[in-house]
């Protein structure tokens, strides 16, 4: 986890302490990171609303988060993340899950290891 992400949990998790001291007795302990004022889960539709308002009000055009998932991914393959560490973490079953569905990247990976190898071997890379 980046240490972004677990400073944004970390503030998330103070918020919801205090939350859950406000609703008391009407306090649902769902176990989730992102709950409503009592506890309870947030409802899918509803997310989604909010996320697309604070997207706009961000000035940052509709995403869906399956796009963002897949823009994730992708950004991490061509920065060089392992595709076993990024399979990890979509959840995916098979490699070839991941390589199938994010084959678009390996070619510039596969360009920037023979550049490597190029470099390695005192060539010029290109």
């Amino acid at each position: 986890m980046t240490s972004v992400a677990e400073a944004a949990l970390r503030r998330q998790k103070a918020r919801q302490a205090e939350q859950r001291l406000l609703s008391g007795d009407r306090w649902t302990d769902s176990g989730y990171v992102f709950t409503t004022r009592d506890g309870a889960p947030w409802d899918a539709t509803n997310l989604g609303h909010r996320f697309q308002r604070a997207l706009a009000t961000a000035g940052i055009p509709h995403v869906t988060f399956h796009a963002m998932r897949h823009t994730a991914a992708t950004l991490r393959l061509a920065r060089g993340v392992p595709a076993r560490v990024v399979m990890e973490e979509l959840g995916h079953s098979q490699i070839s899950t991941t390589l199938n569905t994010y084959s678009h990247v390996m070619p510039t990976l596969m360009r920037d290891a023979a550049d490597e190898v190029d470099r390695a071997l005192g060539g010029a890379s290109r």
